[in-house]
């Protein structure tokens, strides 16, 4: 049993600053001023460890001796079976939404298919779920995903239901690693649905296609530019490319002899090699290009050595467009509308052009061998329809 040093009665009296000892490691300190705290005091090899354990006759949770002594009790116990004291004393660590939403874009990192998508996804939940940034992730309630949400809910529809599905990603993160015990607030159905306000259904159209009879308009507009992006868009119309395909060209993808460029799979929505043949216009571009290179991209966007971005291109194709509002990716629908009704070439030579699968594997298998023959007579006619000719 530890010493008993003290005693009400002394304690009381004892007005002189200093330590007094009740013994095995409790304490009462004296302050300047006559305060009065119990302490336990304990070393470990050359470690000196002190708790404190409260008052003496003050504040609104006042320690008597009697359980000043039991605190001590506890510890001494906790010693004696070799349990660390201080560990009771460090905070829970507290996981926030910031942690759980680095740790999944990191995860998610090698899954991006292009740059433009990891950028959506970083920006979306950087700048949108802000608020919910240095929240614990444990805590956060459907009224903090609604509050997120609800700015870009009449506006902005299709944003809003991104940004949900995002914050459902980094919570759903947070439940599987054990964060989190209580289900998921950010799930539409069944939870938000029950709350959000009403809006107009989501529109998920097409991309605005520039109607194929204005597509020799445009491009006559873009051969006025020097420009890289002019250049960029005048190469993806001609190859009904995607944007991303497109912009990450290099000139080691390309088969001067063969006349064809080779997109890698990496680059490709399907994840498989494209082989595009090229008309000549389309070589005349990579030469062009190739004369100003600062790199080994086609298109290079500056002296960062990134490619050229999707908004210069899409500023270049309004500019020279006679429809503001055409997309990128509708010119690989002006293509195909063009194809489809002004020329006799097999639906799934034009849908091969676009890299699209047409059939089961069998099928797709004995087309492989003469399809690139084909195709290559399709897209040059499709860069003389492009240059002007009325003659296809």
């Amino acid at each position: 049993m530890a010493q008993r040093k003290l005693s009400e009665t002394a304690i009381k009296r004892l007005d002189k600053p200093g330590i007094y000892s009740d013994g095995d490691g409790l304490f009462l300190r004296v302050r300047d001023g006559g305060s009065k705290q119990f302490i336990f005091i304990y070393r470990r090899g050359k470690t000196r460890s002190e708790f404190g354990l409260g008052g003496y006759g003050q504040g609104t949770a006042p320690v008597s001796l009697a359980l000043a002594r039991e605190k001590a009790d506890a510890i001494r116990d906790k010693l004696a079976r070799g349990f660390d004291p201080t560990a009771e004393r460090k905070p829970p660590r507290v996981i926030t939404f910031r942690h759980c939403m680095d740790e999944l874009l990191a995860a998610k990192a090698p899954e991006w298919t292009n740059e433009k998508h990891r950028a959506q996804w970083e920006m979306t939940l950087r700048e949108y779920a802000k608020p919910l940034h240095d929240m614990p992730v444990a805590e956060i309630v459907m009224g903090d995903v609604k509050a997120c949400i609800i700015p870009h809910w009449q506006e902005r529809p299709e944003t809003a239901d991104r940004l949900r599905s995002r914050i459902q990603a980094v919570i759903d993160y947070a439940i599987a690693h054990e964060w989190r015990t209580a289900g998921n607030p950010a799930r539409w159905k069944g939870l938000l649905d029950k709350v959000m306000p009403a809006r107009r259904k989501l529109e998920r159209g097409h991309h605005a296609a520039l109607a194929y009879a204005a597509v020799p308009e445009m491009m006559a507009g873009l051969s006025e530019s020097s420009g890289v992006a002019a250049r960029c868009v005048e190469f993806l119309t001609l190859t009904a490319a995607r944007s991303g395909e497109a912009r990450g060209a290099t000139f080691s993808e390309i088969d001067r002899e063969a006349h064809t460029w080779t997109v890698p799979p990496e680059r490709m929505k399907a994840g498989k090699a494209h082989v595009v043949p090229l008309s000549a216009r389309a070589l005349e571009i990579v030469d062009a290009m190739l004369q100003r290179a600062t790199s080994e991209l086609i298109f290079g966007g500056g002296v960062d050595g990134r490619p050229i971005s999707d908004t210069a291109m899409t500023k270049a194709l309004r500019l020279a467009s006679p429809d503001k509002a055409a997309t990128l990716h509708g010119m690989r629908s002006a293509f195909r509308d063009w194809a489809g009704d002004k020329t006799t070439f097999p639906r799934e030579v034009a849908e091969a052009c676009l890299a699209h699968a047409v059939g089961n594997a069998v099928e797709q298998a004995y087309r492989r061998g003469d399809a690139l023959e084909k195709r290559r007579k399709l897209m040059d006619a499709w860069a003389a329809f492009c240059a002007g000719s009325t003659d296809v």
